[in-house]
């Protein structure tokens, strides 16, 4: 069985670039960077595939970073993955620092992994991987917006911007103080949806 495992995580591996430039990226990195690297992309690729609902990831760059988006679907938040500049026997996966992932990730798993900041999880190149904490994050992270109710309907970019833009906190203080401000205004909305 363990052996199956290692032909299938080998594969993954090996799975082809569907963008040039994320191939030639993945290429220029030292080799046990790469290795790293490639073992967290056939994680993030391989737990997507096992989530109802994500569909298939974008593969890209941003910041020049090979990134993992849920354009289909819109069910989560891009995770990047990228040496540390700082330490070449380090590399990262990299969430969006606005949401709040990593600080999740810290309260389920404080001793299983390492964190930078509060926008990503790092790894030694020579470490082991702590796989089950790090695919339960991958899918954490692969869910978010699904799991905050943004991405059930069919304008899943206009309630991602929207909460990108807006936290949920700022948003209800600000519907708080309109409603107490103008009592009547529901109730005018209210008449004029109405067809005349």
């Amino acid at each position: 069985m363990k052996r199956a495992t290692s032909v299938k995580r080998a594969a993954n591996h090996s799975r082809p670039f569907a963008d040039r430039n994320v191939a030639k990226v993945f290429d220029a990195y030292p080799d046990a960077v790469r290795a790293k690297l490639l073992t967290l992309r056939a994680m993030i690729l391989e737990t997507a595939a096992k989530l109802d609902g994500v569909g298939p990831l974008e593969e890209t760059l941003k910041w020049g970073q090979p990134s993992y988006l849920t354009t289909q679907s819109g069910s989560g938040s891009t995770i990047r993955i990228d040496r540390v500049k700082a330490d070449d026997d380090r590399v990262a996966m990299y969430f969006h620092c606005q949401t709040d992932l990593v600080l999740t990730f810290r309260e389920l798993y404080p001793a299983q992994m390492e964190y930078g900041g509060n926008r990503s999880i790092l790894f030694e190149t020579t470490a082991k991987i702590p796989e089950k904490a790090l695919r339960h994050c991958i899918g954490l992270a692969l869910t978010y917006h699904a799991r905050k109710g943004g991405s059930q309907n069919k304008d899943v970019s206009k309630n991602k911007s929207a909460s990108a833009k807006k936290p949920i906190s700022v948003k209800t203080t600000a519907s708080k103080k309109r409603e107490s401000a103008t009592p009547n205004k529901p109730a005018l909305r209210t008449r004029r949806a109405q067809p005349s």
